[in-house]
């Protein structure tokens, strides 16, 4: 049980540094977290891979830092080298239910999927 919760952790921390404005502002830092076979599904509808991502980071606007606040994360290990964490962010007024599968590789936890479903109002999806 000891590793179950090593491996969950460190995706956790991997995560809450990839929902940092200073490293999901960068492109670089970004580029660090992304596993080469990364795909997102994104609050938008669009579907970007890893590259499509790292431009659509170099095309935003640095300069306006956008705070997200975190709630409700849950993490499971599904096999010794990949964790599931779910949870919920808000940004401003911009709600969003979050799945991401990270993926141990020798270059530590990489992000390999994600998804984001808009949501708006109480809707917190109490059935877990």
């Amino acid at each position: 049980m000891t590793d179950l919760t090593q491996a969950v952790n460190a995706a956790m921390e991997a995560e809450f540094r990839l929902l940092d404005p200073a490293v999901y502002l960068s492109p670089v830092r970004m580029a660090e977290l992304l596993h080469p076979d990364y795909r997102k599904f994104g609050t938008s509808g669009r579907i970007r891979d890893r590259n499509a991502t790292i431009a659509a980071l170099a095309s935003r606007d640095a300069s306006v830092p956008r705070p997200i606040t975190t709630s409700r994360i849950h993490g499971i290990q599904l096999a010794p080298d990949v964790v599931h964490l779910t949870f919920d962010t808000e940004t401003g007024a911009r709600r969003a239910h979050r799945s991401s599968l990270w993926r141990l590789t020798d270059e530590g936890w990489l992000l390999y999927f994600h998804q984001g479903t808009g949501f708006s109002g109480d809707e917190r999806g109490h059935g877990r």
